[in-house]
């Protein structure tokens, strides 16, 4: 299983009127984490979303568990890694982490789809998920 990490930078935008992120500010920066890992294995998003077969990701269940705040101008690194992927889903799980101490755990299962119906993950896309570090 391949880890993807992704530093952000928590900005007073992130945060809540007491300087500590605000629950919502984490999912944006899992998305990008998921984002940015695609993109790490070759795949932009341009890529997957123009043209005839036009693909994008939708979440379809998140667990989430919030251990400790992040505050205003923490340094985290958002840990992802696909644990499955078959049909048109896939199984991530998902740190958010702050030097060594896990902030954020989540468990996320995300559908592929495309004219508004679910598709299979292109091939080429499923290959690069599952190889090993």
């Amino acid at each position: 299983m391949t880890t993807h990490r992704l530093e952000i930078r928590v900005y007073y935008e992130d945060t809540d009127f007491s300087g500590v992120v605000y629950h919502a500010s984490y999912l944006r920066f899992m998305e990008r984490g998921r984002t940015e890992m695609i993109r790490a294995l070759g795949i932009g998003q341009r890529e997957l979303f123009d043209g005839e077969t036009a693909l994008g990701f939708a979440v379809r269940r998140m667990l989430i568990d919030f251990l400790r705040p992040a505050v205003m101008d923490d340094l985290l690194t958002i840990e992802t890694a696909c644990v499955e992927a078959r049909g048109a889903t896939m199984d991530l799980e998902q740190r958010v982490l702050r030097g060594a101490e896990v902030l954020v755990t989540a468990q996320v299962k995300v559908a592929c789809i495309g004219a508004g119906r679910a598709r299979r993950i292109p091939d080429v896309l499923r290959k690069r998920l599952m190889l090993d570090d």
